[in-house]
Order: C-alpha cells, then sequence, then structure tokens
C-alpha cells in the first residue's frame, strides 16, 4: 500500500526530527494545519467517543474514496489527527479498515510518546471512521 503524498511528506519530515521535542513541536505545526470544522460541525453527533479530548469528525466519500476532516479541543491531539488525516486521505473503505494505526505512528518516530489513552482516543477515531465508512 503506497502512501499518499502528504502522509510521505510527514514521514520524511518526522525522520529527520531529532528528539521528542522537536517532533512535538512538528505535532503542534502540523495540527495548525487542520481545516477547522464549523460550529455546526461540532455537534454531538460528530463527536467521538472514547477520547479524553474532545474530537469531532466529519466524513466525505467522493468517488468511492474517504476524505475526512477533524477537530479537537487539544493542540497534541489536533497535530496526532492532522497526521492520521494524511495517512488515510482518499483511501477506498476496505484499505482504510486494515490501516495499521501504531505502525504509522511508530514510522513517524512518535509510537513510544503515546500514551494509552491518546492510543486508545486515536484508535477510536480510525474506528470511527471504519464505521463511517461502512455505514455508507
Amino acid at each position: 500500500m503506497s502512501l499518499p503524498s502528504a502522509a510521505q511528506e510527514a514521514l520524511s519530515v518526522f525522520e529527520q526530527a531529532a528528539g521528542w521535542e522537536q517532533r512535538a513541536r512538528l505535532l503542534m505545526q502540523w495540527g495548525e494545519r487542520l481545516a477547522p470544522l464549523s460550529p455546526q460541525q461540532q455537534c454531538e453527533a460528530n463527536r467521538v467517543h472514547g477520547c479524553e479530548s474532545q474530537v469531532w469528525l466529519v466524513a466525505d466519500l467522493q468517488g468511492g474514496r474517504w476524505y475526512f476532516k477533524a477537530a479537537s479541543d487539544a493542540r497534541l491531539i489536533r497535530g496526532l489527527l492532522a497526521l492520521l488525516l494524511v495517512r488515510v486521505e482518499g483511501l477506498p473503505g476496505s484499505e482504510l479498515q486494515q490501516l495499521d494505526l501504531p505502525a504509522w505512528f511508530t514510522q513517524l518516530g512518535l509510537g513510544r510518546q503515546l500514551s494509552p489513552s491518546r492510543s486508545n482516543g486515536l484508535n477510536a477515531v480510525l474506528q470511527r471512521m471504519a464505521q463511517l465508512a461502512t455505514g455508507a
């Protein structure tokens, strides 16, 4: 499975980061790239349950491929969401369901820094994506 170009870019940027502090800074910068959700999109129906932070997810299916927008009230989580979104951007539902999330964050050098609660939250987001994809 080849990486979308934005995911490839993320991978090369994070591979060059020296240490956690630089990665954390990069994470914040990537989080700022997230397209903002409208107040109407930040509603209970779009909220992802299973995250300690508030996270909202909006899905859009175009030509059999999935595109997502997400938002969070936590800066680090926004960065992690941005990295998740570049990895899943434009995937068909079948590939979305096979995505190995821990492997992706380990490739980025972030695997060890993900606390169990952050890991669970990201998995909840991925599960929500898969639910949206199968419900379409």
